[in-house]
């Protein structure tokens, strides 16, 4: 028979603490994820984590280039996910973790996941549009069953109302 360990943070009233991690970009689909575990957060009394990715910049010639173009996609990234905390801050009165990683997407949140074990659920959204997106394609497909959490995806067609009704 398989165990579970259980990770739990106490929150108030004694109760275990439910944290969702949100991934944070420049889309439509990533605000309805956020949204999404926004709401989810208030009302199990739980938190959040939001990561911000900025992918690796291409080896240039010109080291001074590539450092200026790096430094310029984590302050983007920086500015995106502060501006999010900031959101959910002034709805929950709860301040977010706020990471900014580096790093080829996938990657990085199965790193993320791995050193944060108090994190319940991994939440994406899904493009109204298209194909889904990389990590929304790999965390749902094969890989779905890898996860230490339950993945959520929110479909990018849902509006606050929509969200807020879940």
């Amino acid at each position: 028979m398989r165990e579970f360990a259980l990770w739990r943070i106490p929150g108030p009233g004694g109760l275990d603490m439910r944290v969702y991690l949100v991934i944070i970009d420049e889309t439509d689909e990533a605000l309805v994820a956020l949204r999404f575990a926004s709401r989810r957060a208030t009302k199990t009394e739980g938190s959040m984590h939001l990561l911000a990715l900025v992918p690796p910049q291409p080896f240039s010639a010109f080291g001074g280039v590539q450092a200026t173009i790096e430094e310029e996609a984590r302050s983007r990234a920086e500015a995106l996910v502060t501006a999010a905390a900031s959101n959910i801050y002034s709805e929950s009165g709860k301040m977010p973790v706020i990471s900014v990683k580096v790093g080829e997407g996938i990657k990085v949140v199965r790193e993320y996941l791995g050193e944060h074990p108090e994190i319940a659920a991994l939440v994406l959204g899904a493009a109204v549009e298209g194909g889904p997106g990389p990590l929304v394609s790999h965390f749902t497909g094969a890989a779905a069953g890898q996860l230490p959490c339950p993945g959520f995806v929110g479909p990018g067609s849902l509006g606050e109302a929509d969200i807020d009704r879940l």
